[in-house]
């Protein structure tokens, strides 16, 4: 079976659009399958689309961040690993932050769900190692913030990507930077996608690594 995303043509080989518009469609494959098994009413479907329907708005508001995004990863010129975190669904976009980091600016980076920060990542924090995290207004915000004061009692650069209503307190040596405001659970991950891409981009542009085709990688759908 073939499921099309229709992103289009995907010029580099790193895959941005392509990734988010898999999250649009998984979202709406999995609308009409809780539909037809009576798990998704008709109101519950229309705020799901109605959802969905916003991102282009939502994406724009995200966009409106690049330039500060754009002078945070000239922080990044000289530092050779990152840590990304997340919890529970944010853990996925945490790893394609990571992913998009090492793909394109050639920097080590690892993604770690924020709640098992003390099961090993912890260890490799310093003032030399950026963590990013990203911190939507969710059930889980409050342990995040948790997970954040123990990262910066050891002295780590942060970078923390936030609902407006998330309201992260900053610290020294952390940037918070509000991507966009009242998300539901299905859009979030789509939103937050954005600042992460956005920011492996700039940190490849300043290290003058081409973003296009990055030195080993290849197309897995043209390639086995």
């Amino acid at each position: 079976m073939t499921f099309l995303t229709h992103a289009g043509p995907e010029i580099g080989v790193a895959s941005t659009k392509a990734f988010t518009t898999q999250l649009v469609s998984l979202a709406l494959l999995l609308c009409s399958i809780g539909k037809l098994q009576n798990n998704i009413n008709v109101q519950q479907e229309k705020e799901i689309v109605d959802g969905l329907k916003k991102l282009p708005g939502l994406i724009n508001e995200a966009l409106l961040q690049e330039s500060q995004i754009n002078n945070l990863a000239k922080r990044f010129k000289d530092k050779n690993s990152a840590l990304f975190l997340g919890r529970g669904t944010m853990h996925a976009i945490a790893m394609e932050g990571a992913l998009k980091l090492k793909e394109i600016s050639y920097i080590h980076a690892e993604a770690y769900p924020a709640g098992e920060l003390k099961h090993g990542p912890i260890a490799l924090i310093d003032k030399n190692m950026p963590v990013i995290a990203i911190a939507p207004n969710d059930e889980l915000l409050g342990k995040l913030k948790s997970n954040i004061q123990e990262v910066k009692s050891r002295g780590s650069q942060m970078i923390v990507f936030e609902d407006e209503n998330s309201k992260v307190n900053p610290m020294e040596a952390m940037e918070v930077i509000p991507i966009t405001s009242n998300l539901g659970r299905i859009t979030a991950p789509i939103i937050f996608t954005i600042p992460l891409q956005l920011l492996s981009y700039h940190v490849a542009l300043i290290k003058g690594t081409d973003v296009d085709k990055p030195r080993n990688l290849a197309k897995s759908v043209t390639v086995e």
